[in-house]
């Protein structure tokens, strides 16, 4: 193997060593990202239920009036 060829390959290796660390970097800062997302929405769930168990007497969804 020509050694300008071998270089060449070496180069490519740690170009891509480099570009495999910073997709590691945007994939854990998307985790990141879901992970506080997800605890958001379970926050606002829980809250909803609560709301839902401090006001029982409510009509629930797109029930009609009493006066239709």
């Amino acid at each position: 193997m020509p050694e300008a060829r071998l270089e060449n390959i070496e180069i490519k290796i740690v170009y891509l060593e480099d570009m495999v660390e910073e997709l590691n970097k945007v994939v854990h800062s998307q985790q990141m990202q879901i992970d506080h997302q997800r605890a958001l929405i379970d926050s606002l769930v829980e809250h909803v239920r609560e709301l839902e168990d401090a006001a029982p007497d409510r009509p629930v969804g797109n029930e009609r009036p009493p006066h239709y």
